[in-house]
């Protein structure tokens, strides 16, 4: 098994490079497609990563991914499963893939606070209007006053 390698982006501006001996892969047997084969070979990856213990991470990254995973982290550990290919290669690699999508997204800074804003003179016009038009549409359905 080769080191993991987390692509640069926001939150990992030179990337990041996890060690292979830091991942745990653990395999069983899976519940998806592979047809006969699926009851004789172990083709379901779990890929762990202990996101609290691991050296690869500065303090500050370590913090905003434990927060931001705390929902999927056991003891500070994240487990990715995959089981969505025949072959366990493809699995594994599947796996590892995921491992680094999620973690680039948790060390992402939030987005930027939303300034308020009030709506447009125009915006305001324009749904007035459509009011006024859903209300003349109906008051035509009903019966007229006179009868």
């Amino acid at each position: 098994m080769s080191d993991l390698i987390v692509p640069p982006g926001p939150g990992v501006p030179d990337g990041l490079v996890i060690a292979a001996a830091e991942l745990t892969e653990r395999f069983a047997r899976s519940s998806g497609p592979g047809g006969q084969g699926v009851n004789t070979t172990d083709s379901k990856v779990q890929l762990s990563f202990d996101i609290a213990a691991t050296p690869a991470l500065t303090e500050s990254q370590r913090r905003r991914a434990l927060r931001a995973l705390d929902h999927r982290l056991v003891d500070g550990v994240l487990t990715i499963e995959s089981s969505t290919e025949r072959s366990q290669f493809r699995n594994r690699a599947d796996a590892r893939a995921r491992l680094a999508s999620v973690l680039r997204a948790a060390l992402a800074p939030p987005p930027p606070k939303r300034r308020p804003t009030r709506p447009t003179r125009g915006s305001v016009e324009r749904r007035l209007n459509a009011k006024r038009q859903r209300a003349q549409t109906k008051a035509a359905r009903r019966r007229p006053i006179g009868e």
